[in-house]
C-alpha cells in the first residue's frame, strides 16, 4: 500500500485562473476582465492621501508654532522674577526710635521729616513698622524715615 500526500488547498482569493488562449476568449470578457483587474487599481490610489502645500505647511507649522508659544512661556516663567528683582529700589533713611508717652505718630513725622508732608510721612512709618492703624503704644520701637 503507497500512500499520496496531495497538495494542500490553497483559498480561493489567492487562486488565479488558468491562463487561456486569445482565440477561445470572446472580446467582450477581455474587455470586463481588463477594466475589472484595473478597477482595483484605481480604488487604491484614489484612497491615499494626497497633501496640498497649504496641508503640508499646516502639518508642520502649527506643531512648530505651538511648541515656541509654549517654550517662550517656559522661559518667561524663569527670567520675569530675575527681571523684576534686579531694579534697584529706593534707599530710605531711617532711625530707630523708641516711642515715648503722648507721642502720636503725627508729632514725629513733624519732629523727623520737617521739610515733608506729615501725611507721608506717617504712610511711610506704617509701612516700615508693618503697622495697621495709627495707635501705637508707650515703648514700643520703631523705623522713622529721616530726611538726609
Amino acid at each position: 500500500m503507497t500512500v499520496q500526500l496531495a497538495a494542500p488547498r490553497t483559498s480561493l482569493s489567492f487562486a488565479r485562473p488558468a491562463r487561456t488562449s486569445q482565440t477561445s476568449r470572446p472580446a467582450q470578457a477581455s474587455g470586463t476582465a481588463s477594466s475589472a483587474a484595473a478597477a482595483p487599481r484605481q480604488t487604491a490610489s484614489a484612497a491615499r492621501l494626497r497633501l496640498t502645500r497649504r496641508g503640508r505647511l499646516l502639518l508642520v507649522g502649527a506643531p512648530i508654532m505651538l511648541g515656541g508659544a509654549a517654550l517662550l512661556t517656559f522661559v518667561g516663567f524663569f527670567t520675569a522674577p530675575a527681571l523684576a528683582a534686579g531694579g534697584s529700589g529706593e534707599v530710605t533713611r531711617t532711625q530707630q526710635i523708641s516711642v515715648s508717652t503722648g507721642d502720636s505718630l503725627w508729632g514725629l513725622a513733624a519732629e523727623y521729616a520737617p521739610e515733608r508732608d506729615p501725611r507721608e510721612v506717617i504712610a511711610d512709618i506704617m509701612e516700615l513698622n508693618n503697622l495697621s492703624d495709627a495707635v501705637v503704644p508707650a515703648g514700643a520701637q520703631l523705623y522713622i524715615p529721616v530726611s538726609g
